[in-house]
Protein backbone atom coordinates (compact mmCIF):
# COMPACT_ATOMS: atom_id res chain seq x y z
CA UNK A 1 0.00 0.00 0.00
CA UNK A 2 1.06 3.54 -0.64
CA UNK A 3 0.60 6.40 1.80
CA UNK A 4 -1.06 8.72 -0.71
CA UNK A 5 -3.72 8.14 -3.36
CA UNK A 6 -5.86 10.20 -5.71
CA UNK A 7 -9.44 9.73 -6.79
CA UNK A 8 -11.16 11.91 -9.39
CA UNK A 9 -11.83 14.70 -6.82
CA UNK A 10 -9.85 13.75 -3.73
CA UNK A 11 -6.44 13.21 -2.19
CA UNK A 12 -6.14 10.54 0.50
CA UNK A 13 -3.03 10.66 2.68
CA UNK A 14 -1.53 8.95 5.70
CA UNK A 15 -0.25 11.93 7.69
CA UNK A 16 2.81 12.51 9.84
CA UNK A 17 2.86 14.18 13.27
CA UNK A 18 3.64 17.63 11.86
CA UNK A 19 0.09 17.73 10.43
CA UNK A 20 -1.47 17.70 13.91
CA UNK A 21 -2.72 21.35 13.63
CA UNK A 22 -4.69 20.42 10.47
CA UNK A 23 -6.13 17.34 12.20
CA UNK A 24 -7.09 19.42 15.25
CA UNK A 25 -8.89 21.90 12.98
CA UNK A 26 -10.77 19.01 11.35
CA UNK A 27 -11.91 17.58 14.70
CA UNK A 28 -12.84 20.98 16.14
CA UNK A 29 -15.04 21.89 13.16
CA UNK A 30 -17.45 19.02 13.87
CA UNK A 31 -16.71 18.10 17.45
CA UNK A 32 -20.37 17.51 18.43
CA UNK A 33 -21.16 15.45 15.33
CA UNK A 34 -18.13 13.18 15.69
CA UNK A 35 -18.58 12.72 19.44
CA UNK A 36 -22.19 11.63 18.91
CA UNK A 37 -21.01 8.34 17.35
CA UNK A 38 -17.57 7.79 18.92
CA UNK A 39 -16.25 6.75 22.31
CA UNK A 40 -15.54 9.44 24.89
CA UNK A 41 -12.39 11.41 24.26
CA UNK A 42 -9.43 11.47 26.62
CA UNK A 43 -9.13 14.85 28.41
CA UNK A 44 -6.29 16.17 26.22
CA UNK A 45 -7.69 14.86 22.91
CA UNK A 46 -8.25 18.33 21.46
CA UNK A 47 -4.59 19.38 21.66
CA UNK A 48 -1.83 19.41 19.08
CA UNK A 49 0.40 17.44 21.44
CA UNK A 50 -2.08 14.57 21.78
CA UNK A 51 -2.87 14.47 18.06
CA UNK A 52 0.86 14.35 17.27
CA UNK A 53 1.00 11.13 19.34
CA UNK A 54 -2.02 9.76 17.49
CA UNK A 55 -0.51 10.57 14.10
CA UNK A 56 2.81 8.96 15.06
CA UNK A 57 0.94 5.82 16.14
CA UNK A 58 -1.16 5.73 12.96
CA UNK A 59 1.90 6.25 10.76
CA UNK A 60 3.82 3.46 12.51
CA UNK A 61 0.82 1.13 12.18
CA UNK A 62 0.65 1.93 8.45
CA UNK A 63 4.35 1.10 8.07
CA UNK A 64 3.54 -2.31 9.61
CA UNK A 65 0.43 -2.68 7.38
CA UNK A 66 -1.76 -3.02 10.46
CA UNK A 67 -3.91 0.11 10.06
CA UNK A 68 -4.27 2.75 7.37
CA UNK A 69 -5.96 6.04 8.31
CA UNK A 70 -6.27 8.21 5.24
CA UNK A 71 -7.06 11.87 5.77
CA UNK A 72 -9.16 13.14 2.89
CA UNK A 73 -8.65 16.44 1.06
CA UNK A 74 -10.29 18.01 -1.96
CA UNK A 75 -7.77 18.27 -4.81
CA UNK A 76 -8.66 21.96 -5.12
CA UNK A 77 -7.86 22.57 -1.43
CA UNK A 78 -5.04 20.16 -0.46
CA UNK A 79 -4.40 21.77 2.94
CA UNK A 80 -7.82 21.39 4.58
CA UNK A 81 -8.97 17.97 5.81
CA UNK A 82 -12.58 17.17 4.92
CA UNK A 83 -12.72 13.61 6.26
CA UNK A 84 -10.96 10.40 7.17
CA UNK A 85 -11.27 6.79 6.10
CA UNK A 86 -9.59 4.12 8.20
CA UNK A 87 -8.88 0.51 7.27
CA UNK A 88 -8.25 -1.34 10.54
CA UNK A 89 -8.64 -4.69 12.29
CA UNK A 90 -6.74 -6.13 9.34
CA UNK A 91 -6.78 -9.92 9.65
CA UNK A 92 -5.03 -11.57 6.71
CA UNK A 93 -4.58 -15.30 6.07
CA UNK A 94 -7.60 -17.43 7.04
CA UNK A 95 -9.88 -14.50 7.85
CA UNK A 96 -8.96 -12.23 4.97
CA UNK A 97 -11.00 -9.43 6.47
CA UNK A 98 -10.75 -5.90 7.73
CA UNK A 99 -13.01 -3.16 9.01
CA UNK A 100 -13.52 0.26 7.48
CA UNK A 101 -14.52 3.39 9.36
CA UNK A 102 -15.00 6.96 8.22
CA UNK A 103 -16.12 10.44 9.17
CA UNK A 104 -16.55 13.61 7.13
CA UNK A 105 -17.07 17.24 8.03
CA UNK A 106 -20.74 18.20 7.91
CA UNK A 107 -19.86 20.99 5.49
CA UNK A 108 -19.05 18.27 2.93
CA UNK A 109 -22.02 15.94 3.45
CA UNK A 110 -24.28 15.06 0.50
CA UNK A 111 -21.61 15.84 -2.08
CA UNK A 112 -20.50 12.28 -2.77
CA UNK A 113 -17.06 12.72 -1.17
CA UNK A 114 -17.58 10.04 1.48
CA UNK A 115 -18.93 7.60 -1.11
CA UNK A 116 -15.94 8.30 -3.37
CA UNK A 117 -13.38 7.88 -0.57
CA UNK A 118 -14.96 4.87 1.17
CA UNK A 119 -15.56 3.13 -2.16
CA UNK A 120 -11.94 3.72 -3.17
CA UNK A 121 -10.58 2.44 0.16
CA UNK A 122 -12.80 -0.63 -0.04
CA UNK A 123 -11.25 -1.43 -3.42
CA UNK A 124 -7.78 -0.86 -1.91
CA UNK A 125 -8.58 -3.39 0.80
CA UNK A 126 -9.64 -5.93 -1.81
CA UNK A 127 -6.96 -5.30 -4.41
CA UNK A 128 -3.88 -4.25 -2.46
CA UNK A 129 -4.40 -5.89 0.92
CA UNK A 130 -6.00 -8.95 -0.71
CA UNK A 131 -8.91 -8.94 1.71
CA UNK A 132 -11.85 -11.24 1.05
CA UNK A 133 -14.29 -9.21 3.14
CA UNK A 134 -14.63 -5.64 4.40
CA UNK A 135 -16.93 -4.89 7.32
CA UNK A 136 -18.26 -1.69 8.85
CA UNK A 137 -19.99 -1.10 12.17
CA UNK A 138 -22.71 1.58 12.36
CA UNK A 139 -24.71 3.10 15.20
CA UNK A 140 -28.45 2.49 14.59
CA UNK A 141 -29.09 6.24 14.63
CA UNK A 142 -26.60 6.95 11.86
CA UNK A 143 -28.96 6.58 8.90
CA UNK A 144 -26.74 8.50 6.41
CA UNK A 145 -23.90 6.05 7.10
CA UNK A 146 -26.21 3.09 6.50
CA UNK A 147 -27.33 4.62 3.20
CA UNK A 148 -23.72 5.17 2.15
CA UNK A 149 -22.83 1.53 2.85
CA UNK A 150 -25.94 0.20 1.08
CA UNK A 151 -25.08 2.36 -1.93
CA UNK A 152 -21.63 0.78 -2.08
CA UNK A 153 -23.09 -2.74 -2.01
CA UNK A 154 -22.54 -3.53 1.68
CA UNK A 155 -25.18 -5.76 3.26
CA UNK A 156 -26.47 -5.43 6.81
CA UNK A 157 -25.51 -8.74 8.40
CA UNK A 158 -26.84 -8.33 11.90
CA UNK A 159 -27.00 -6.45 15.15
CA UNK A 160 -24.10 -6.42 17.61
CA UNK A 161 -25.70 -6.22 21.06
CA UNK A 162 -23.97 -4.00 23.64
CA UNK A 163 -21.13 -3.44 21.16
CA UNK A 164 -19.49 -0.48 22.86
CA UNK A 165 -19.94 2.21 25.49
CA UNK A 166 -21.03 5.60 24.16
CA UNK A 167 -21.47 8.38 26.68
CA UNK A 168 -21.68 5.96 29.60
CA UNK A 169 -24.17 3.51 28.03
CA UNK A 170 -23.74 0.22 26.22
CA UNK A 171 -24.98 0.64 22.63
CA UNK A 172 -25.97 -1.77 19.90
CA UNK A 173 -24.48 -1.37 16.43
CA UNK A 174 -25.29 -2.88 13.06
CA UNK A 175 -22.58 -4.77 11.23
CA UNK A 176 -22.34 -4.46 7.46
CA UNK A 177 -20.23 -6.59 5.16
CA UNK A 178 -19.04 -6.65 1.59
CA UNK A 179 -17.41 -9.73 0.10
CA UNK A 180 -14.91 -9.44 -2.72
CA UNK A 181 -16.45 -11.35 -5.60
Amino acid sequence: MFFQYETPRLLLKVLRADCAPQVLDFYNRDKELFEMYEIDRVPDFYTVKHLQKVLRYEYNMAVKSQLFRFYVFQKENPCRIIGTVCIHNIAPAFYGSCEIGYKFSSEFHHMGYATEAVGFCTKLAFNELRMHKVTAVVHPGNVPSMKLLNGLGFVQEGLLHDYLILHGKWCNHYIYGLVNK
